[in-house]
């Protein structure tokens, strides 16, 4: 899966949270160099939003 397109168009939340969690998981994977990037042909964004839109990684607001 190189985007979660379906859970995107799915998603009934706020728009502005997952996309900040999206984005805040792909600078995390980016510098742990994670090998699961090499898997997804090198898309960060599009891994980080595929474990953020399937749950794979949960993420809160900070208050």
């Amino acid at each position: 899966m190189i985007f979660p397109l379906e859970e995107l168009i799915e998603y009934n939340e706020n728009m502005y949270e997952i996309t900040s969690a999206a984005s805040r998981r792909s600078y995390q994977l980016s510098m742990l160099k994670d090998p699961e990037i090499e898997e997804n042909d090198g898309k960060v964004v599009s891994l980080a939003a595929r474990q953020v839109f399937t749950t794979e990684v949960e993420f809160r607001l900070e208050e």
